[in-house]
């Protein structure tokens, strides 16, 4: 990994005199916070994406809405543990990203106005969703959290 080869400058980029393993590094490092952002929007769009096949179902739209909700929505739950992170962590990041996703759901898809009420309460998720996030990052700054993989024990 980048940052055991490189130590902390990986994360930094400052190995100095152009060297390509810092560069590398870095450029996995970016990749992979991408990558985590991009299965946080795919989960947050098959959370609420499923449970508005689910509503429209059961509001007329016919059983086969609701199978399919109820597969798309227990899809998220694959989706969003693929980041092998910290589940507190994970799931307080991850609430800013559902409710966004659920404003805009409820807004172009159910057709719903939304309120001065509902972006101050969005805002004050996002806000909330920062906090756990970089709080989490700075109440313990150099200490990489465990991932399921680090409670793995070796055989004797």
């Amino acid at each position: 990994m980048c940052a055991e080869s490189t130590g902390s400058a990986a994360i930094t980029g400052s190995l100095g005199d152009g060297d390509t393993a810092s560069s590398a590094c870095l450029y996995i490092v970016h990749v992979a916070i991408l990558v985590q952002l991009s299965l946080m929007w795919l989960a947050a769009i098959f959370e609420v994406g499923g449970d508005a096949l689910i509503r429209r179902g059961m509001t007329g739209g016919g059983t086969s809405l609701i199978v399919l909700g109820f597969v798309i929505l227990g899809s998220y739950g694959v989706v969003i543990n693929l980041m092998g992170l910290d589940f507190a962590p994970m799931i307080g990041a991850y609430v800013g990203w559902f409710a966004v996703v659920s404003i805009l759901f409820g807004r172009f898809y159910f057709g719903q106005r939304v309120s001065v009420p509902m972006w101050a309460g969005l805002t004050l998720v996002l806000l909330g969703s920062l906090v756990i996030q970089f709080g989490t990052r700075a109440a313990a700054p150099g200490v990489v959290p465990e991932t399921p993989s680090s409670h793995k024990t070796s055989s004797p």
